[in-house]
């Protein structure tokens, strides 16, 4: 996996904050306000799924995504549910909101095999995230619901339908005026050729270190060592 997959991790003081208030208003506005938990969305999903009668909507909140991606199978069964509302408050506890977000930022993914905002950003642009706007932040916060569903490169139609969305959240969130929203909503997706995107940060010594880890910890385990290495 880690010879077809590409992650850059970034601190999270060096992530914009249009990048990170993009993603709240895609995936959990609420996030800084509540324990890692949504329990108005919850009790909304619940009843859902009884009129749907069957499992149809869970109600993540960035935290219980976080515990999914990284400690959970991709099951949908109430029993999974229960460990990952456990799990998730137990992540809040020990945790600081800006730490789980960083976790987040840097670990979810972005399709194309590109995990975190960083390679996300390098792939759909062309820079790093540092540098991205607006729109592209919006973009980027969209594909999280469904990376290959809502690629730009396969499915333009919808990544734009999505970032729309992304754009409204933002404005109604007053993280952005109306006018710039409803300005980028107008503009097309500028995404660059699909495969000119910039290599991976320094790729010869990133795979120098995964060989050493590999050695040491065991390739089985790296995604799951919650480490920092520095070169």
């Amino acid at each position: 996996e880690l010879g077809t997959t590409h992650r850059t991790v970034v601190p999270y003081d060096k992530i914009p904050k249009i990048m990170i208030k993009a993603l709240l208003a895609a995936e959990d506005a609420e996030y800084f306000e509540h324990e890692g938990i949504d329990y108005k969305g919850m009790a909304r999903a619940f009843f859902e799924n009884i009129l749907r009668r069957k499992f149809a909507q869970g109600a993540s909140t960035i935290t219980q995504q976080v515990v999914k991606q990284l400690l959970l199978t991709p099951e949908k069964s109430m029993r999974r549910k229960v460990q990952e509302i456990i799990l998730a408050r137990r992540l809040s506890q020990r945790f600081t909101k800006e730490e789980v977000l960083a976790i987040y930022l840097n670990q979810m993914y972005f399709g194309h095999g590109r995990y975190g905002v960083e390679e996300a950003a390098r792939y759909f642009f062309g820079r790093s995230i540092s540098d991205v706007e607006v729109g592209e932040a919006a973009l980027l916060a969209g594909l999280v619901q469904s990376p290959e569903r809502l690629s730009p490169y396969k499915h333009p139609d919808a990544a734009k339908k999505r970032q729309i969305y992304v754009l409204g959240q933002m404005a109604k969130l007053e993280y952005i005026y109306e006018d710039e929203a409803r300005k980028l909503a107008a503009a097309p997706i500028a995404v660059i050729p699909e495969g000119s995107a910039l290599p991976s940060l320094a790729p010869e010594a990133v795979d120098t270190v995964r060989k050493l880890l590999d050695e040491k910890f065991g390739a089985d385990k790296l995604a799951t060592l919650g480490i920092e290495v520095k070169t």
